[in-house]
């Protein structure tokens, strides 16, 4: 239960950055935070896919959260226009 939570924190906090850091600020706080959980998945299962390992721990998973919710949050955007 606690690895969940902590999956929903980092996605949370990733879709929120990633939101900031996309032009157009993305769709609002709560959709961003949605599609940053979303990207965590995106983001893990792309790096595996890829063989490429970031750095471990919190800041690891936060980086791979934050740039799996920016690629969801710009076909996203593709698909709001």
């Amino acid at each position: 239960m606690s690895g969940l939570l902590y999956a929903l924190l980092i996605g949370a906090v990733a879709g929120w950055a990633a939101g900031k850091l996309m032009k157009g600020g993305g769709f609002g706080v709560l959709i961003n935070i949605i599609l940053g959980i979303v990207g965590g998945l995106v983001g893990s299962w792309l790096f595996k896919t890829l063989n490429i390992s970031l750095m471990g721990g919190v800041l690891g998973d936060l980086l791979t959260g934050v740039i799996g919710a920016s690629v969801v949050l710009f076909i996203a955007g593709l698909f709001k226009k």
